[in-house]
This record gives C-alpha cells, sequence and structure tokens, in this order.
C-alpha cells in the first residue's frame, strides 16, 4: 500500500498538484486570495463547477499552514443570488464568509438588494469589514462604511486594502433602497480613491489594494476599473468585480495588476507577492480526476479541493433546510424557458421574458382591471433559466430573486418611448435594463447609434437624446401607437421607481404609481396556476415576436 501511495504521489507531482488539488503552494510569500460575484454560490459543486466556501477555507489553511501570509478578500456581490442567502436577505452569506475567513469585502451593487439598513446590519454581523471609499451619507458627506484598513501580515509586510463600490448602485438597485446616500462617480471617485493611497502609504503600506466593484464592461464608463487606474496612481493590485470578468493570469495596466475570477465562485484568484513582483492564477481544482493502475491494483484518485469539515457542514446543513422548504413542486414546464444573459435576457426578447411579462400583465389585470394595458420587466431582473420539468418554488426564487413587488402606473406614450429607448441604449450589446414586454410590440434598429442625452439625476445613466430614433413602437394593448395617449402600465416596483435606466418612469410612478401588494414570484406562480393549468406549454416554445432587434 505505501508504495501505492508513492506512486500516486508522484503522479500527482507530475501533473502539478499537490495533493490538495491545487498548484504548488508558494512557501513564506504573501499570497492574496480573492473571489468576486459569487452571487450565493456556497456549496461545493463539482458538476457546477463551483469551489464553495469549504474549498475555498481549506485552502487558506493549507497555505498558511505551508507557511505564507495569507488575506482572503472579495470584490461584492457575494449576498444574493440564490434562495441559500436570498431567504435570509444575506445573513447566511455572511455567515459563510465569516466561517471561512474572510479578511474584507467591498460592496456591489447587489449588498444593497435589501435595503441599507439591511447593508449595515450585515457589516455589523461580519467578522471582517465592508470598505467602500465612494460611498458618502448625502447630508453630511461622511463616510457610510469604513473605507481601508491595513493588515500587518506574519511576513512583516503592511498590505493596504481600500474599497469602490459601482456608482451604478443607485439605479441597479431599488432607487428606494439606498435613500441616504450618494455614491461617488467619474472624477469624485477618483479624487476619493487617490486620498485613499495617500493615506495607506502615509500609515507604512508597502502595497496598495483596491477591492473594485466596478467593472468593465463600456456601458459602466467613466466608473469602470480601468478609468480608475487612468486617473490614480499608485495602486499595485486591482481585484475588481461587478462585470464578472474573467482573467486567468492577470492584466497589467501600467503599474497595477488587474484581476477577476469571473462569477459564482468557480475560481478562486490566487495572487503572491515576493517583495518584487506579483503572479496571479487561477484555483479551479474540483472535478479533476485520474484511474492509475499500480502493480495490477486499480486505484482512483480525485484530484479535487479537500473541504474545510465545519464549513461544509454549516453550508451544506443551511442548502438542505432551505431546499426542504422550497421543493414542493406546483407546475411544470414542456419547454426550456431561457433565462440566459447574453444572447438573451439582456439583449433580446425570449420565452421567459414573455412568460414574466404575461403573468406580470395577468397580476395587475386582476388588481385593476382591464384598463392595465400591457406590462414590461428588466430583463436583469431574471437570474436563471427553468428546465423542462417540474417547477419548484426554489425555481421561482433562484430566476426572480429579489422580492420585487407588481406596480401599476400611468404613463404618456412619449415617456413610455423614452424609457424603451434609455433601456435599449447598448443595444445590440447587453443591458440589464433590456424590457421584456407584454401588451407591447416595438422595433430597436442597433445599426443607428444611441445619442447621450442629459445625465439622469441620481444615475450614471443618460436620457436619450432623440426618444425614436431607434426605437419603434407598434402598438400598445392591441391599439396603435399614440405619443399623446396615457397608457396604464404593469412592472414591477424597482423599474417604476426609476430603477435601471427607467428615470422617465420616476415621476409618473411618484403621482399615479400603485402597488399591487402581490410579489413578482406570487405573479409567476399564480398565474401557471390558474392561467396555464400548472403547464407552461408550447405556446412559450419560442419567442413570440413582441420585440425586434434590427442589427
Amino acid at each position: 500500500m505505501k508504495r501505492i501511495l508513492a506512486g500516486i504521489l508522484a503522479l500527482i507531482m507530475v501533473l502539478g498538484l499537490s495533493a490538495a488539488g491545487f498548484a504548488e503552494a508558494p512557501k513564506g510569500k504573501l499570497v492574496i486570495l480573492h473571489t468576486n460575484d459569487v452571487h450565493g454560490r456556497a456549496v461545493a459543486d463539482p458538476a457546477g463547477k463551483v469551489l464553495g466556501y469549504a474549498a475555498i477555507a481549506q485552502y487558506k489553511k493549507d497555505l498558511e499552514a505551508a507557511g505564507d501570509s495569507v488575506l482572503l478578500l472579495d470584490a461584492g456581490d457575494a449576498i444574493q443570488g440564490t434562495p441559500l442567502v436570498n431567504l435570509s436577505m444575506g445573513k447566511t452569506a455572511i455567515e459563510f464568509m465569516n466561517a471561512a475567513g474572510y479578511d474584507a469585502m467591498t460592496l456591489g451593487n447587489h449588498e444593497f438588494d435589501w435595503g441599507l439598513d439591511n447593508a449595515k446590519q450585515l457589516a455589523g454581523q461580519a467578522k471582517f469589514p465592508f470598505l467602500s471609499a465612494n460611498i458618502i451619507n448625502h447630508l453630511e458627506g461622511d463616510l457610510t462604511f469604513a473605507a481601508n484598513k491595513i493588515y500587518e501580515m506574519p511576513n512583516g509586510m503592511k498590505v493596504g486594502v481600500f474599497g469602490l463600490t459601482t456608482p451604478e448602485t443607485m439605479t441597479k438597485a431599488h432607487p428606494d433602497k439606498v435613500k441616504g446616500i450618494d455614491f461617488l462617480q467619474g472624477e469624485a471617485m477618483y479624487e476619493a480613491a487617490q486620498k485613499q493611497v495617500e493615506e495607506l502609504k502615509a500609515a507604512g503600506a508597502d502595497i496598495i489594494v483596491l477591492l473594485s466593484h466596478l467593472g468593465m464592461d463600456e456601458e459602466s464608463a467613466p466608473n469602470r476599473s480601468q478609468d480608475v487606474l487612468e486617473k490614480v496612481a499608485g495602486i499595485d493590485l486591482l481585484i475588481d468585480g461587478h462585470s464578472h470578468t474573467l482573467i486567468e493570469k492577470g492584466q497589467m495596466v501600467g503599474d497595477t495588476l488587474v484581476v477577476s475570477t469571473g462569477s459564482y465562485g468557480q475560481n478562486l484568484g490566487v495572487v503572491t507577492y515576493d517583495g518584487e513582483k506579483f503572479k496571479a492564477s487561477l484555483f479551479s481544482g474540483l472535478g479533476k480526476s485520474v484511474v492509475i493502475d499500480l502493480e495490477g491494483l486499480p486505484y482512483s484518485a480525485l484530484l479535487s479541493a479537500k473541504l474545510d469539515s465545519e464549513v461544509a457542514d454549516l453550508v451544506n446543513s443551511t442548502d438542505k433546510a432551505v431546499k426542504e422548504e422550497l421543493s414542493k413542486v406546483f407546475a411544470k414546464t414542456e419547454v426550456f424557458l431561457n433565462g440566459e444573459r447574453d444572447p438573451g435576457n439582456r439583449t433580446e426578447e425570449t420565452n421567459l421574458g414573455d412568460f414574466a411579462a404575461d403573468a406580470i400583465l395577468w397580476a395587475a389585470k386582476q388588481a385593476l382591471g382591464d384598463k392595465v394595458v400591457a406590462s414590461l420587466t428588466n430583463g436583469g431582473g431574471i437570474r436563471a433559466s427553468i428546465q423542462a420539468g417540474d417547477i419548484t418554488m426554489n425555481d421561482m426564487k433562484t430566476v426572480f430573486p429579489f422580492g420585487n413587488e407588481v406596480s401599476v402606473l400611468e404613463v404618456k406614450g412619449s415617456e413610455l418611448l423614452e424609457a424603451l429607448e434609455a433601456a435599449t441604449s447598448a443595444a445590440p450589446k447587453a443591458l440589464g435594463a433590456f424590457p421584456q414586454v407584454a401588451g407591447i410590440v416595438f422595433s430597436v434598429d442597433t445599426t443607428v447609434p444611441y445619442e447621450n442625452g442629459e445625465q439622469y439625476p441620481d444615475s450614471t445613466y443618460h436620457a436619450p437624446a432623440k426618444p425614436g430614433s431607434r426605437v419603434k413602437i407598434e402598438s400598445v394593448g392591441g391599439q396603435p401607437f399614440d405619443l399623446e395617449a396615457l397608457y396604464l402600465i404593469a412592472t414591477n416596483d424597482f423599474t417604476a421607481a426609476g430603477g435601471d435606466t427607467y428615470y422617465a418612469f420616476r415621476y409618473p410612478n411618484a403621482t399615479s404609481g400603485y402597488k399591487t401588494g402581490v410579489a413578482l414570484e406570487d405573479a409567476l406562480v399564480n398565474y401557471v396556476t390558474t392561467v396555464l393549468g400548472g403547464v407552461v406549454g408550447q405556446d412559450y416554445a419560442e419567442p413570440q415576436g413582441r420585440i425586434t432587434v434590427i442589427k
């Protein structure tokens, strides 16, 4: 048996892996581990290539046991995304991160999905700081969360870490849930970041790390991570989130190493520093297996991440309880319902978008009658697909996790046109605002450039300079579109309040808006069971031709 094990270890060394399934650990170096946009994927899942917090915890412990000085950091959007963390409004995510040994995180836009007060409560429950240098109190102008922290590492190095949160939070979170705070953007954010660098250096930091939930998407300019690096000097390492960008070995932007792990906990970022240079890699060690034959005795060695048993027990027991609560089957679908992002609900009409919009319209009609003529919902609010087969409440809360409510408001035709023009401004590229509709037929001509008008207040988005230049509305409620007509439109309370690009809805909602009291996922459940007889059938096999994207 000893000879067999020796052979296995030799094979592992040939493959360049340690017995724990990761690249040979550096000895005595500073190691910065990082995650971003985990979105509640807490359970180790080799099939889904999700590491889970138990694997991350054990990886950190193994490095520390090898003599390395280790920091574990997160670049935001950790607390929302699956029922496992959504049902507790993010509390369980923080419990998992506490157990895994995180040292700091910055706040992503989804850290505000249940409001500012909830975010503050979670920060109080965390055994690590929430860092953000550009979230300030609206009246006093002081910081809402800690801006930075210096870590004195066992190897003698001082690591200064500060955070930045995307100003898009003003509209990507429900506007009502970020009342009372401002998000510094553009030049004001750059100035705040430079101040952090200087403060940390003055305090003796050997290296400066920015935990950045800003992303790299074009739509986020001028508030992207690369925009900050063009204006701010002295950042050694930038750990990015928000855009779900995967950078396998990091990339240099000037003198700064930029890293990002993609999304959903499929990778753990590993940055080593030997006092002179950084090296970036990814750990994604689940599910790598080999079968070897030594002396005629077959032996299967699963080269996969070891799991911290205590963290695994915590995560798995919580996951089991949530699944038992939500596992009841209430309907089925004969067709795959497309919840993908791009191409998908953020770029074009989908069958799941049609289904969701139909359910919203039906629920609104139940509340207010047939005078509600149409509905729309933002594609970014659809978070997952539904496979053909049984549908459970777990599915509903995974696909529609935000707890939004069906709302109704009266809009003028010109306001609806402005809203659709702004919501499709990035097309054919993806944008979370992209509308999925019922009772509305329209087209968007992406060969015509979108022209920015004035920037919306409390927003990173711009009004269209020429509403109607790209979007043509054919009909609303089965009648020809009229710029001067008044339409009673159903939507979710996020877009009704002006979320995403829907600032055109804010005033109509303030003056005529009505919350039905029906949660979005309940509207879908009731629509399936009452209208569709418990079966999503072939009528939803394909998109129904409500939106035409001209390319």
